[in-house]
């Protein structure tokens, strides 16, 4: 973030609620990366060249590409336990089509769901009706994790039991409260 920030010649607490407000439609799939950071730079008032743009947009993707060892063992572990696992992302079609290309957990789920392929993000409550559906499973049945409050209460919503995520040991925590032994 700061160094997009420095790119783009502000500070990144200027930047990031720009960011993160006008992100909705990259996520939903209805504008690219380009129009995206093109929105994001009108709302700072700053004037970028489309190579600057291009570098952000690199950036951006890259900046995904570390998966915390942890996590990736917890998934596993989930898969070996016998459970159903899922992604459910926000996540535009550009870094989707990454991804899937070079994100190696994305070869261990059972399924996935993304904003952009379904025109709704987290935390419209279709979204997670969408998720349910596609698993074939109750809200009751579900564990949830997200980063980001919001989602989770969208998901408490609903009854799927849901946790902020921290990380892979306190989720590894929450599961056990929940009897899950992995």
């Amino acid at each position: 973030m700061d160094r997009i920030a420095g790119l783009m010649g502000v500070k990144r607490e200027k930047l990031e609620p720009i960011l993160w407000s006008v992100r909705g439609e990259y996520d939903r799939g209805t504008i690219n990366a380009k129009e995206y950071y093109k929105k994001v730079i009108s709302h700072l008032d700053v004037s970028l060249d489309d190579k600057t743009i291009d570098e952000i947009i690199e950036m951006d993707l890259k900046s995904w590409r570390n998966i915390n060892a942890g996590t990736v063992t917890l998934m596993e572990d989930i898969k070996k336990a016998g459970y159903t696992l899922a992604i459910l992302s926000n996540m535009p079609h550009d870094f989707l089509a990454w991804a899937r290309k070079s994100i190696p957990v994305f070869s261990l789920v059972h399924a996935g769901l993304f904003s952009c392929e379904v025109n709704l993000i987290k935390p419209e409550e279709a979204i997670y009706h969408k998720l349910l559906s596609m698993l074939n499973v109750k809200a009751a049945e579900t564990v949830f994790f997200d980063d980001i409050a919001e989602n989770i209460k969208s998901a408490r919503v609903l009854g799927i039991e849901a946790f902020l995520w921290a990380d892979p040991d306190r989720a590894r925590a929450d599961l056990l409260s929940l009897g899950i032994r992995l």
